[in-house]
């Protein structure tokens, strides 16, 4: 009985075994596949994330902002046939790199937004700081036509002396036309040494004029004052930068010094300028609150803000007119959206975004549009500009012809009623 229980047990202990033996060489089996359906899977994901990843950069710029490989082949292949096949052998090989930048720049579809050789962004420079060889002249885009045109001339400046007006078109510039050229490249054409010459083709209400300009050494200034009588005073900024804070306080000063009752603020022909500098000076003329705020793509809002203690406490009249534009729009609509001032003249340009110059190793630079600004009350004027509060169109003909300037004699005529 014990043999046979003994007998029995060790029987069953190979049943046992061969039991488990099979369990375990399932398990196993099921192991191996699992494990080998798992490392398929993973060899798949990974195969479609490096195929997605390899159309992404076939497409494009990869996420660092580096060209895809496809893309720097066909710069290759296209300045290759450039190089071999283009009929003349004047294109260089800087040449066409220039206009990789350019046309990257030109793609956005942002007239603002520009890039700068190294020399182009010298002259830039030199621009901002006050004084340069040139004709003295500022020049806007004339967006319909696609050409440059005069925005005003600097007084006393080469320009006014030869009679250029706003809204001339320059046509071209010693022959070469500026038909879709950049701004900064016509200011590089017509800059040149001082007592040099440069001739000017201007396309005036159907007429081309050829004038002939002396280049010189042209003083900016960006703020003019005087008193007009019966206590009206009249400050006219033409551009807003750096000095044109202190300038205007000077001029307010000057102002009140002379028994000042009412003043006519001239933003006329202001091509814009710095939006700190628009700004302090909005804080010398408005009550306490939102001067302007901008907003970029991502929704970031910044906000520049007036204490209100320097508030303007007499009547304001500001004229305006369609090359008011940028920074001077900003002012007079804040000014409007206060109540704070009576505008008059025509509407003005429509420039409400915000550009920042972002400098490169080599000394080129590019401008480009990193948000819209708006007014106190939220409007967003890109396009459509600032309807002023009394229309008077510019009487040219009357300007040029005696020296009568129908819109300042309308803005005191508003003044003057204000005042009594």
């Amino acid at each position: 009985m014990e043999v046979y229980d003994h007998q029995n047990k060790r029987q069953g202990g190979r049943t046992g075994q061969f039991a488990a033996g099979l369990v375990v060489g399932i398990f196993t089996t099921l192991l191996v596949v699992c494990v080998a359906y798992l490392g398929f899977q993973i060899q798949q994901t990974v195969e479609n994330a490096r195929q997605e990843s390899q159309q992404v950069n076939a497409d494009g710029a990869g996420q660092d902002g580096s060209l895809s490989e496809t893309v720097a082949d066909k710069i290759d292949r296209l300045v290759y046939m450039i190089e071999n096949y283009y009929y003349k052998d004047d294109v260089t090989r800087e040449d066409l790199e220039e206009g990789i930048y350019q046309g990257l720049m030109e793609a956005v579809g942002d007239p603002y937004t520009n890039y700068f050789t190294a020399d182009d962004f010298e002259t830039f420079m030199e621009q901002a700081t006050g004084a340069y060889y040139g004709i003295g002249a500022y020049v806007a885009q004339d967006v319909e036509r696609n050409y440059p045109k005069i925005n005003s001339p600097i007084p006393g400046s080469p320009a006014e002396e030869v009679g250029m007006r706003p809204d001339d078109i320059i046509y071209e510039v010693d022959g070469v036309s500026t038909y879709g050229m950049d701004l900064d490249k016509v200011v590089s054409l017509i800059k040149g040494e001082e007592g040099t010459t440069v001739n000017i083709t201007l396309y005036r209400k159907g007429e081309y004029l050829d004038v002939e300009v002396q280049r010189r050494q042209v003083e900016i200034p960006t703020v003019e004052q005087k008193m007009l009588g019966d206590g009206m005073a009249y400050i006219r900024i033409i551009e807003f930068d750096d000095v044109t804070p202190g300038q205007f306080r000077t001029a307010l000063d000057a102002s009140r010094s002379s028994g000042m009752k009412g003043l006519v603020l001239d933003l006329r022909g202001n091509p814009g300028g710095s939006v700190n500098a628009v700004v302090d000076i909005a804080r010398m003329l408005l009550p306490k609150g939102l001067v302007v705020y901008t907003e970029d793509k991502y929704g970031k809002r910044e906000e520049y803000t007036c204490d209100g203690s320097n508030e303007f406490e007499l009547p304001l009249v500001v004229l305006v007119d369609g090359n008011s534009a940028s920074a001077s729009e900003l002012l007079s609509g804040a000014i409007q959206d206060y109540g704070k001032g009576t505008l008059v003249g025509t509407t003005t340009f429509g420039k409400g975004i915000v550009q920042q110059m972002l400098t490169l190793r080599d000394g080129s630079a590019i401008k480009i549009t990193i948000s819209s600004y708006y007014t106190p009350k939220g409007r967003n004027i890109h396009g459509v500009g600032i309807e002023p509060d009394v229309a008077c169109p510019f009487d040219g003909e009357a300007y040029y012809g005696s020296g009568f300037d129908n819109q300042l004699e309308k803005a005191r005529e508003v003044l003057s009623e204000m005042i009594e």
